[in-house]
């Protein structure tokens, strides 16, 4: 995947895309998914749909088909903009359809890996990864309009469980919560 100008300009979390760096789609996908990478977000939007633009209009549609009704992207990263919204139920609509793809569990569940031939570390954002018994993923997000949010999902005794919170004030309050849910979950 080449890294365009729009790309390697993204702000947020990110694993400092040049324009024109190239990386293998696999590497691109794994700094999505564990470490927010937007710059990365953004360059695979443009390989998959030409433009984010376009893109966003995939993400769109699909959410419709999915039955997401209150929520609206404008951009693949999920940085703050007016108009892209969504509720906690939608994320767990998203989070339950992506569960559905076992690889993503490949990603989702790495705590600590390498881009760029070993160059460039990644940590994953969801501290749960560590922490948690049985977690399976899935993502963190964080912006000063959205707060500390968490899609989190675990696997025990054959039970897959989704608990999304969202405007939590601090970082480890939205881990607190979600495990809160969880156990609710596991334990009834």
């Amino acid at each position: 995947v080449t890294t365009s100008a729009a790309a390697a300009g993204k702000g947020g979390s990110q694993i400092y895309l040049e324009e024109n760096e190239q990386l293998p789609l696999e590497e691109m996908l794994k700094s999505v998914v564990v470490s927010s990478a937007n710059d990365c977000a953004c360059a695979l939007a443009e390989h998959v749909a030409g433009s984010e633009a376009a893109f966003v209009q995939m993400m769109n549609e699909r959410a419709q088909e999915l039955g997401m009704v209150n929520t609206h992207f404008v951009n693949c990263t999920g940085l703050d903009a007016g108009e892209h919204l969504t509720t906690a139920r939608d994320i767990a609509i998203m989070s339950r359809e992506l569960l559905g793809h076992e690889k993503i569990k490949e990603y989702t569940t790495i705590w600590m890996d390498t881009v760029r031939d070993g160059q460039f570390g990644l940590s994953n954002t969801n501290k749960l990864v560590r922490f948690y018994d049985g977690t399976t993923g899935l993502k963190t997000g964080y912006t000063s309009s959205a707060g500390y949010c968490l899609s989190a999902s675990a696997e025990r005794g054959g039970m897959e469980l989704i608990a999304v919170v969202m405007h939590c004030k601090t970082s480890p309050d939205r881990f607190e919560s979600a495990k809160a849910l969880l156990n609710y979950g596991f334990a009834n």
